[in-house]
């Protein structure tokens, strides 16, 4: 065991698979594809997603901090609720998140449904609760149409809205960026792209971003070798255990390029400053100005429209 721990303190390319082998609660199921859309719910799911009749003043909806020109995520540190209210962390991307293994960058919820709800009653969010969500949305005609033919039922129940939000996002994946080209053998990338993946890997950025999402699929900490000062609503705050401080959902890093600021906290304005953080907080280096240049290349060619073919 002491051999095992020595390796392990000397080596920080292992410490996220030792965080993650010490860590039941986090075993990761095998990653499967997204089957047998439900149209009709997705639908109605996408109505809700930009109607801002789920918010207290009616005023913000989810796409008011998922923004299709941004990623769908929002451009700010922090987006703004009802009555102006600021949030708390980074909005992130709405884009794949039905691959992620948890939702929230401190992973609070497993489920898109869950983290669907979560907004809905946020004081600084929607501010909404069940009730409310349901007497509103009974009093449309439009809505009680739509939910009685798709569910069958006599009114609205939140769980049903919750749900036909959740059926819309599992629509919002890009799996056809030029990278996933690449790997099918449908096209080449630049030779810049080509040494920037070489460098993900060689650097070790590929231990954390991996898998179909490129991340989303563990929880790791931020500051393994130079601590990170800015550590909020984390692990920790869930677990209350000291060793998941400064810990948090891996991100996905598909259209990464489209979802400025970067972090928990939002404190990093461009690419190729997140790089350069990443590389000094958890490799303890500073990166070569056309190292840098050569990883964004590669980040980029993972940018992908959304998938029409659900």
């Amino acid at each position: 065991m002491k051999n095992l721990l020595h390796i392990v303190k000397t080596s920080f390319f292992l410490l996220p698979l030792f965080y993650s082998l010490t860590h039941a609660d986090i075993f990761i199921e095998p990653l499967k594809p997204i089957e047998n859309i439900h149209k009709e719910k997705a639908e109605l799911g996408k109505l809700l997603f930009f109607d801002p009749i789920l918010s207290k003043d009616k005023k913000i909806s989810c796409a008011s901090c998922h923004k299709a020109e941004y990623g769908w995520a929002d451009n700010t540190k922090v987006s703004l609720g009802v009555y102006a209210r600021e949030g708390k962390v980074n909005s992130p991307t709405v884009l794949n998140a039905v691959y992620n293994f948890k939702q929230f960058w401190n992973g609070r919820v497993s489920t898109l449904q869950e983290q669907v709800e979560g907004p809905i009653h946020q004081s600084f969010e929607m501010d909404m609760n069940r009730t409310s969500v349901e007497s509103r949305l009974n009093k449309s005609e439009l809505y009680r149409t739509y939910f009685k033919n798709i569910y069958h039922k006599k009114s609205i129940v939140f769980s049903d809205v919750t749900d036909a939000i959740a059926e819309y996002e599992k629509t919002l994946t890009t799996e056809n960026s030029r990278f996933d080209r690449y790997l099918k053998g449908e096209l080449a990338l630049s030779k810049e792209e080509k040494q920037g993946y070489k460098l993900f890997r060689t650097y070790g950025c590929i231990t954390c971003h991996n898998g179909t999402n490129i991340g989303g699929n563990s929880f790791q900490k931020i500051g393994i070798v130079v601590p990170y000062e800015n550590c909020f609503s984390d692990r920790y705050a869930i677990t209350n255990r000291e060793f998941d401080k400064c810990v948090y959902k891996v991100p996905t890093l598909r259209n990464i390029s489209k979802t400025a600021p970067y972090f928990h906290d939002g404190s990093e304005a461009t690419l190729v400053g997140a790089i350069k953080t990443m590389a000094y907080h958890n490799l303890g280096i500073e990166l070569e100005e056309k190292d840098v240049k050569s990883i964004e290349a590669f980040l980029k060619s993972l940018d992908a429209k959304i998938s029409e073919d659900k």
